[in-house]
C-alpha cells in the first residue's frame, strides 16, 4: 500500500469494525464482536462472529474478514481492527488464538491491529497494539 496508514485510513477501518458488529450471529454467548481488514490497496473487508449450535463450527469475526479479503482475491492485510463490547474486568476484548495464527499468515508481524470497544453510552474506544505484541512466538510459513 503506498498510501501511508493515517487516521482517516485507521478510522473507516474502525468504523467498518464496528457496524459489522451489528450483523454478528450469536445466540449462545451473545457476545458480539466485528472485524475489519485493510489490504494493500485500500480496500476494507468487514466480517462478523457466527456462531452454531454446534459450538466447534462457530467462526470468529477476524477470520471471516481476512476469508473475505481472500475470497476476493487478497493474500495480504496491512492493518486489522477488531470491536466488542467492553469485556467485564477489562475494556477491550482481544483475539483468539485461531485468529492470531491466521492473522500471521496473511499480515506482517509489525502491522496494526486495533481493539476496539463500544461503551454503553457509545464511546468508542481504541488500543492500538502491533501483532507481533498479540503473537510473540507465530509459527510461520518456512523460509520466514
Amino acid at each position: 500500500m503506498n498510501k501511508k496508514l493515517d487516521k482517516k485510513t485507521l478510522d473507516a477501518l474502525v468504523q467498518a469494525a464496528v457496524a459489522v458488529k451489528k450483523n454478528s450471529y450469536s445466540p449462545y454467548s451473545r457476545f458480539k464482536v466485528g472485524a475489519a481488514v485493510l489490504a494493500p490497496d485500500g480496500q476494507i473487508y468487514a466480517g462478523t462472529n457466527i456462531e452454531n449450535a454446534s459450538y466447534g463450527l462457530t467462526v470468529c469475526a477476524e477470520r471471516n474478514a481476512m476469508f473475505r479479503g481472500v475470497c476476493e482475491g487478497q493474500k495480504q492485510f496491512v492493518a486489522l481492527a477488531v470491536c466488542t463490547d467492553p469485556v467485564e474486568g477489562e475494556a477491550f476484548g482481544t483475539p483468539c488464538g485461531a485468529c492470531r495464527q491466521v492473522m500471521a499468515e496473511f499480515m506482517k508481524l509489525d502491522a496494526p491491529i486495533l481493539l476496539v470497544a463500544v461503551t454503553k453510552k457509545g464511546q468508542i474506544k481504541v488500543l492500538k497494539k502491533k501483532l507481533k505484541d498479540l503473537l510473540p512466538l507465530p509459527f510461520l510459513k518456512p523460509g520466514e
